[in-house]
């Protein structure tokens, strides 16, 4: 394959400066295009992947060159869609052998849609989805979307070598604990990197209405903490990383975060710390991990979870 000298000398770049700036108002086109694309992909996941608790089963995972659904299973074959965020493209491999290649460039979400509706046809992969997005400010629906059309690629190479550095630094966050945790996953639906660690309690899910309602239902029917990174939205325009408890406990806005950048957003009832004052940062590495530690151990207390009882053991 061809080598994009561009997107190589971006990587090189990135890879001096660990943590460079991700400015949502610079790239929120492209953004909002590509969560769409990818919305396209999920809900075949969806629709074709046995459910799993808390629905794992719809998760994507970042990987060495972009983020890939895994296995995905339809009658006697199974597949992958992978999104490569070196040479943007979007893969679409079945276990007989047979591959299909999208490259990513500027393309209205409706023009996509039909493309890779085609595309999985014409492999005997015919799936029907709801083509309303969730979890999106202002939805339309992907066969009728000409708004969102934006790909800047050099955003989102930056955007998934971030999220690649900060996945290892979930990874090792899960290490000692060893209760129920979910692997570090990416859900399509907020567009967020995300991994959770759960009490061993059932919870009574919130009462909402509609998909949002059934999501709820599955999602937080156990006493969890959640943690996170986003790269923003029209509702909260910054890359951030969040944490929140659920049930949430009394007091919880009243923790001390041992720091001088994370707080308690009361709007989002989330603790949040910004990425763009983490990179600011002496040590961002250190400023992140002490924000998943400190916002666990003081919510967890605050909960009633016995933290010493999960508390697990490093080779």
């Amino acid at each position: 394959m061809k080598i994009n000298v561009r997107v190589m000398n971006e990587l090189k770049k990135n890879k001096k400066a660990e943590w460079p700036s991700l400015p949502y108002e610079e790239w929120k086109d492209t953004l909002d295009t590509l969560h769409m694309w990818m919305q396209i992909v999920g809900k075949i996941k969806l629709k074709l992947d046995p459910f799993l608790n808390q629905w794992w089963e719809v998760a994507f995972y970042v990987n060495a060159q972009g983020i890939t659904t895994g296995r995905i299973y339809f009658d006697a074959k199974t597949f992958e869609i992978e999104f490569n965020f070196i040479y943007h493209y979007i893969s679409i491999k079945v276990s007989d052998g047979r591959k299909i290649i999208i490259p990513m460039k500027p393309c209205c979400v409706s023009k996509f849609y039909k493309e890779f509706t085609v595309a999985l046809k014409s492999l005997g992969i015919d799936v029907e989805i709801y083509t309303m997005p969730v979890e999106f400010v202002n939805p339309i629906d992907f066969m009728k979307d000409n708004t969102h059309c934006s790909y800047d690629s050099k955003y989102v190479t930056r955007w998934w070598q971030i999220i690649l550095q900060i996945n290892l630094i979930f990874d090792r966050f899960r290490t000692p604990f060893r209760g129920k945790s979910s692997p570090v996953q990416f859900y399509w639906g907020f567009f967020d990197l995300n991994s959770s660690r759960f009490s061993g309690k059932k919870a009574q899910p919130p009462k909402m209405d509609g998909i949002m309602g059934k999501i709820m239902r599955y999602a937080e029917n156990e006493e969890n903490f959640a943690f996170g990174f986003w790269p923003g939205d029209e509702k909260f325009p910054f890359p951030a990383f969040y944490s929140y408890i659920y049930p949430p406990p009394k007091g919880l806005e009243n923790i001390n975060l041992k720091s001088e950048i994370a707080a308690f957003d009361k709007k989002l009832s989330e603790y949040i710390l910004l990425y763009e004052d983490v990179i600011k940062s002496a040590n961002p590495e250190k400023e992140i991990e002490n924000f998943l530690q400190v916002t666990y151990i003081e919510s967890a207390k605050l909960a009633g979870w016995d933290t010493e009882a999960l508390k697990g053991e490093s080779p």
